[in-house]
């Protein structure tokens, strides 16, 4: 199967000449102007749902990993990354989580982490792509290790946003503790989702002390969009604190966010993360610990200006 040279679906042009094409060459685009490839991929499956394409690649570095629309997603063996810091940097801050909602997420990675709580009784994923869940069931297991069959995990698939809708227009308010975007990029159909209005939505489904995590995107390459979603995000919360996570997969340092009006994870000590991570008996964590929880919250100088 012969690979051409993609950034997010479209031909790569590096000063005028166009990449070579090469058995398994992938390409992500960071920017106009700049990107990254891994070689030596070898696709396992590749299919048309009504929203995107869904390639599956089996890759040297990376494992099994997918991308929509030409873009990475995740893989099996860098994954522990994006979860983690995802999940835990709100999950462990919080005094102990039971219920929550992940809005995109059918790969099954944030679920996962968001069970090692023991405290979690009930988590509700919202993804819109039937085709995301098929595939992960068949090729990321080591993703997912079965979370997307918990009896705690309800699967909703359909829009996050009318999801939300409902659940606002239906007296839900307060009935989470966590609120996870497990989404991708604020492009398209996903741009509301990452709006005031939509923001503040969530924050009416929060339980006292609950928060919001997601990602906001790269500190290098997508600054303009990092700036305007924390704009967005202050609007409807009290607290927003920003954090700093290099993803292999991605390429770049990415920019993650917690939004509360109490809960500040800033605030905590390293010690007391690894004391409430031994509590839980989250032991089989990759990435995340007490030093990398204060850590994330270090800006470099030059980034302070964008992260506010």
């Amino acid at each position: 199967m012969r690979a051409d040279a993609l950034l997010c679906g479209k031909e790569v042009n590096v000063a005028g000449d166009r990449l070579p094409e090469e058995e398994g060459l992938l390409v992500e685009r960071l920017a106009d102007d700049a990107a990254y490839f891994i070689r030596g991929g070898r696709l396992l499956e590749r299919r048309q749902t009504p929203f995107q394409q869904i390639e599956v690649w089996d890759t040297p570095r990376f494992g099994r990993l997918f991308r929509l629309d030409g873009c990475f997603m995740t893989s099996e063996r860098d994954e522990f990354h994006y979860h983690e810091s995802l999940a835990h940097v709100a999950g462990v801050a919080h005094a102990g989580p039971r219920r929550a909602l992940v809005l995109g997420g059918g790969d099954g990675g944030s679920a996962e982490e968001l069970l090692k709580h023991p405290s979690i009784e009930r988590i509700d994923i919202v993804e819109l792509d039937a085709g995301v869940v098929d595939i992960a069931r068949h090729h990321f297991h080591a993703v997912h290790r079965g979370a997307l069959d918990d009896v705690r995990v309800k699967l909703h698939i359909g829009d996050a946003r009318l999801h939300v809708d409902a659940l606002c227009a239906g007296g839900a308010a307060g009935l989470f503790d966590l609120i996870v975007f497990d989404l991708t990029d604020p492009v398209g159909a996903a741009r509301a989702l990452f709006s005031h209005a939509f923001f503040a939505a969530c924050r009416s489904l929060l339980a006292a002390g609950g928060a919001l995590s997601l990602q906001v995107g790269s500190a290098a390459f997508q600054g303009e969009q990092v700036r305007t979603t924390l704009d967005e995000l202050r609007q409807a919360f009290r607290v927003v604190q920003p954090y700093l996570l290099y993803v292999p997969l991605y390429g770049s340092l990415c920019v993650f966010a917690v939004a509360s009006d109490t809960l500040d994870p800033s605030v905590i000590a390293a010690e007391e993360v690894d004391a409430r991570i031994a509590a839980r008996g989250l032991d089989r964590l990759q990435h995340y610990n007490g030093a990398v929880h204060c850590a994330q919250f270090a800006f470099p100088n030059h980034l302070r200006g964008l992260l506010g």
